[in-house]
């Protein structure tokens, strides 16, 4: 779950990172309400759950209160076009009004899970303020990296190697090993999936202050959590997968024309790449569990039907606790209720195979059964083309 730039530094706040002075404001006035408070230049950023907004001009420095008024005005209610919300853009509801400080530098922190080493890894860069990827694609040497145990948090003499490496002065040593040991902590804390400061400001007083923050959280974590599940944005969510979130069902929307309904995240990955290597494209991502029932089965069909970029289906199912018949007759049951126009492509195996396929037969339906995943993929990538 991605959540908003002043909510994640409020969390970090709360683990001891220091963070700027500001508010949240969702009209022009009350952005000129916080500016007067604060006193002095501002900075008015928009808040969506993407990057490079500054480039897209949802961020914007403003010397008053008045002037701070007339910033929020123009960047409340745009549709922000960056690199991470694609061409559509998002429209931006809220407004983070903060005190703007005198940078000296800008460095990088960041926290994600290195699957190779099964552990988190904390990422610290001395080029912090710009897209990290570019970092490393330039450099992969300007990018330190200490894992750790998530339940012993962040070593000490960890910290204060990476604070040396990153030429961190004397006098803020202490707080670069606090600030990264207490991002560790929130990491492990929040069962984040990603925590990162980016940039993380040392100014000319010798402070760090996270100038900016981004913490995508686990869902699978939330039942322990559930202060945090306040912080869902669902206007920030393609609305589609906010309604398949309701069932349960994993659902991603993608920039194809070919649907897919797959149980098992891995057999859901395969099932994509041999639709693009069949000369086709996936429009989603759409798991719906291991013991999905029918009647799961059939609001993911409705679902994927609701995508106007959709031309045709491929339900691709092993049959083990989610057994065929069940997913023909939930199949079916959606197919008649939309009164289904679109080409059907179905593989299955596994349990009750025969009965499903039977189910399917037998309902009058132009549904298309394939001989495994490669026939499958070819008539379905055929049929969109159509």
């Amino acid at each position: 779950m991605k959540i908003h730039e002043f909510q994640g530094k409020s969390l970090l706040a709360g683990y001891g990172v220091a963070v700027p002075r500001g508010e949240v404001a969702t009209t022009a006035e009350q952005a000129a309400g916080i500016a007067r408070k604060l006193g002095g230049k501002v900075v008015v950023k928009a808040q969506i759950h993407a990057g490079g907004r500054g480039q897209g001009g949802g961020v914007k420095l403003a010397e008053n209160a008045e002037e701070a008024r007339a910033v929020a005005a123009r960047i409340l209610g745009m549709t922000l076009v960056t690199k991470q919300t694609g061409p559509q853009g998002q429209r931006v509801r809220s407004v983070l009004v903060e005190e703007t400080l005198p940078i000296a530098r800008e460095l990088y922190l960041g926290i994600a899970v290195d699957r190779a080493a099964a552990q988190p890894v904390l990422m610290a860069s001395a080029a912090g303020g710009m897209e990290i990827e570019e970092v490393a694609a330039r450099d992969p040497h300007a990018i330190l990296r200490q894992a750790f145990d998530p339940d012993r948090g962040l070593p000490a003499y960890a910290a204060r190697r990476l604070a040396f490496a990153l030429d961190i002065p004397v006098p803020a040593l202490g707080k670069a090993v606090a600030i990264m040991q207490a991002l560790a902590r929130a990491f492990s804390g929040l069962d984040a999936s990603l925590a990162e400061i980016n940039p993380l400001v040392l100014t000319t007083d010798d402070r760090l202050v996270a100038l900016d923050a981004k913490l995508n959280l686990d869902d699978n974590a939330l039942y322990r959590h559930p202060e945090l599940k306040a912080l869902r944005d669902e206007n920030e969510e393609s609305p589609l997968e906010v309604e398949a979130s309701r069932f349960n069902l994993n659902y991603i929307k993608l920039e194809g024309n070919v649907a897919c309904m797959v149980n098992g995240a891995g057999l859901a990955m395969a099932t994509m790449d041999i639709i693009q290597y069949a000369g086709g494209r996936p429009a989603n991502f759409l798991d719906v569990g291991g013991g999905a029932s029918r009647e799961q089965v059939k609001q993911a069909f409705q679902i994927l039907l609701k995508d106007p970029s959709v031309r045709a289906i491929l339900i691709n199912i092993f049959g083990g606790i989610l057994r065929c018949d069940t997913l023909a007759t939930g199949v079916v049951e959606a197919a008649r209720e939309v009164q289904l126009k679109l080409p059907l492509v179905i593989r299955m195996e596994g349990t009750n195979v025969e009965q499903g396929r039977q189910i399917l037969e037998q309902s009058g339906l132009a549904i298309t059964v394939a001989q495994g995943m490669r026939d499958a993929a070819e008539k379905v990538v055929a049929a969109a083309g159509k």
